[in-house]
């Protein structure tokens, strides 16, 4: 199979951003917490959707799907992406990748639980996982065509809202300077007939002016596969 990077394509930018050196965990315990409440869960169901904080089975491929869609929509599938799955959790998008037969991403993972790292790395021997937070200095990883981020942005738990934008900002102007091609994320919608108090609700306004201010105005938003919250697609082009 061909490589991505053999595949002519004509770049209209390139995005420069900041390499921020300051470890947001390290600023605020309660990002420690929404880790724990994940480990909880793992802890409590195992390697299922519940043990990574999903409600619903019949939801879970619906996301992974439109993850995956980041690559498709982007490159033939006659091509070889590299994927980096941030936030990992039990790698469970892998074994999507693999139960639907899609052949042409080479996955890795990346989590800042050493509990998810560590059955990540026993559960598919043959992939890598990465154990770091971008937001530090010491965290070197190679870059990958695409990143994907599901689910985590979705919870902010005790976090105040500002704290979790500002967060989020960070977040996503670092993972789409060490990305190739582009990144995909999900938020919680706003338009709904009621907002839980733990999930992250960002209007599409907001998140509009943010990346066409800060980051790219390439992106798609997905608001089409029937759930509480909307993916963006931010591309390099």
């Amino acid at each position: 199979m061909d490589s991505i990077h053999s595949w002519s394509h004509d770049w209209k930018k390139y995005i420069k951003a900041d390499f921020f050196t300051i470890n947001v965990f390290s600023m605020n315990p309660d990002f420690y917490k929404i880790v724990k409440h994940y480990e909880d869960c793992f802890e409590k169901y195992g390697d299922s959707h519940l043990g990574v904080d999903w409600p619903k089975y019949e939801d879970v491929d619906k996301r992974y799907n439109v993850m995956v869609d980041l690559i498709r929509l982007d490159v033939p599938s006659s091509l070889e992406a590299t994927l980096l799955d941030f936030g990992c959790g039990t790698a469970q998008l892998y074994s999507y990748i693999l139960d639907n037969g899609v052949s042409n991403i080479k996955y890795s993972g990346l989590d800042i639980s050493e509990k998810f790292v560590n059955h990540c790395r026993s559960k598919f021997q043959q992939n890598e996982f990465f154990l770091c937070d971008i937001l530090d200095d010491n965290c070197q990883l190679p870059l990958f065509d695409y990143w994907v981020m599901n689910g985590v942005f979705t919870e902010k738990r005790e976090l105040t809202f500002d704290e979790m934008w500002d967060y989020f900002k960070k977040m996503v102007i670092k993972a789409f300077s060490l990305t190739k091609r582009g990144i995909a994320f999900n938020l919680m919608s706003k338009n709904v007939d009621w907002e839980r108090e733990d999930l992250f609700h960002v209007s599409l306004d907001q998140l509009s002016a943010f990346l066409c201010e800060e980051v790219s105005r390439d992106f798609i938003i997905r608001n089409d596969y029937g759930l509480y919250e909307y993916t963006t697609y931010l591309y390099k082009k």
